[in-house]
């Protein structure tokens, strides 16, 4: 079985590719291009279940409450970080979702709305990912026994379930595969 930090990681590849996606479909928004408002939709659920539900509830639910019991301080340092940036987030992904309910009314104006916002929410993501993978995983990688991060992996495996639903994890990869075949030109 995979450590917690090793789930966790994988799950940063899976946001980083749809980041990926989402700047591309800033970009186009941006140049006064169309996007189907379903690519918009699917682009938030994604974020809003895979990224904020199930990844950040796995850090929120289970992780960061063990590193506090291992003595890592909630208030100040890389766990007060971490949480604020997934305010941070979340209100960005609002922001998107705001502009993507106007963008079939009104998209000249909602299009270029939802890339800045879109565009803010991929920078943040990315040096948070950064964080986590090269500062907060390997503090707790140090922190935590064999048996702790496999706890903890067994545990994210019933969030996925709680939190999103059976199947949903899947139906998201799947959706996250169609995204990127639609969205990114083959290098």
């Amino acid at each position: 079985m995979e450590t917690a930090t090793a789930v966790l990681r994988k799950e940063h590849e899976a946001i980083v590719k749809m980041l990926a996606v989402t700047e591309e479909v800033a970009r186009r928004l941006a140049a006064g291009e169309h996007v189907a408002a379903e690519t918009l939709a699917d682009l938030l659920e994604f974020f809003r279940l895979f990224a904020d539900k199930c990844h950040h509830g796995k850090e929120e639910d289970l992780l960061f409450p063990q590193l506090e019991k291992k003595g890592m301080p909630r208030a100040g340092g890389p766990l007060a970080v971490t949480l604020a940036e997934h305010e941070q987030g979340r209100a960005l992904i609002r922001q998107m979702a705001q502009a993507a309910d106007t963008y079939s009314r009104q998209p000249e104006k909602a299009g270029p709305a939802w890339a800045e916002a879109a565009r803010a929410y991929a920078s943040l993501l990315r040096a948070h990912i950064e964080k986590e993978n090269h500062v907060l995983f390997v503090m707790a990688e140090r922190m935590l026994t064999p048996s702790e991060q496999a706890e903890l992996a067994e545990g994210f495996e019933k969030i996925e379930v709680e939190k999103m639903g059976a199947g949903t994890h899947e139906r998201l990869h799947a959706m996250m595969a169609d995204l990127i075949k639609e969205i990114l030109p083959p290098r």
